[in-house]
C-alpha cells in the first residue's frame, strides 16, 4: 500500500498556495500560477507552511486518487517556484529546428517545413540548431510538447535519424546484407 498522500507538502517562502470550500487549488509563484480542482473525496488545508491531503473513505480508488492528488500538488508547488524542462535532441543529416516568433519550424527532410505552434505557458530555446530545450511550469503540459515534437519524426533504429530526448538510447538494428 503507498503512503505517498499522508506526506506533507512543504510550501517554500516565494509561493502563495489557496484552497477554496469546494476543493479549487490555486498556486502561484515566480514561474507562473497553475490552478486544479481537488477530487469530491479528497480535501486539503494548509497548516504551518505545509499542505495536507485527506481523504474521506477507505476504499480502493479513493486512495489511489489521495496519492495521485498529493504528486500533482507537489508537482504544481515545485513547477510554480523551480520550473521543469525537458531537452531534445535532432540527429540526422540537414535537420534543424528554428524558434519563429510563436512558432517552432522544425525542417526534418520533408517536402515542406513543419511549423509547431508554441503554447502560451510553454518556454522553447534551441541551441545549434539541433538542441531543443522546452521549459513551464506545468509539468504535464512540458512533456506533451516535448512527445507532440518527438512525434514528427521518431527516431529510427537503422540510421538513427530523427528527434530524441536527451540522453535516450536507441536500439540500433543491422540492415540487410547483399550475398
Amino acid at each position: 500500500m503507498s503512503r505517498v498522500g499522508n506526506k506533507a507538502v512543504e510550501i517554500p517562502d516565494k509561493v502563495k498556495v489557496n484552497i477554496d470550500n469546494d476543493g479549487a487549488l490555486a498556486v502561484e509563484g515566480p514561474k507562473g500560477k497553475l490552478n486544479w480542482k481537488l477530487p469530491r473525496a479528497i480535501s486539503a488545508k494548509i497548516d504551518n507552511n505545509r499542505v495536507t491531503l485527506a481523504r474521506s473513505a477507505e476504499s480502493r480508488s479513493v486512495k489511489a486518487l489521495h496519492g495521485l492528488s498529493r504528486s500533482l500538488v507537489h508537482n504544481m508547488i515545485q513547477g510554480v517556484s523551480e520550473g521543469f524542462s525537458k531537452s531534445l535532441e535532432i540527429e540526422g543529416v540537414g535537420f534543424k529546428a528554428v524558434v519563429q516568433g510563436s512558432n517552432l519550424n522544425l525542417s526534418l527532410g520533408f517536402s515542406h517545413p513543419i511549423l509547431f505552434p508554441i503554447p502560451n505557458d510553454i518556454k522553447i530555446t534551441v541551441a545549434d540548431q539541433t538542441k531543443i530545450t522546452i521549459q513551464g511550469a506545468d509539468k504535464k503540459l512540458v512533456g506533451q510538447v516535448a512527445a507532440n515534437i518527438r512525434r514528427y519524426y521518431p527516431p529510427e533504429p537503422y540510421k538513427g535519424k530523427g528527434i530524441r530526448y536527451a540522453g535516450e538510447q536507441i536500439r540500433r538494428k543491422e540492415g540487410k546484407t547483399v550475398q
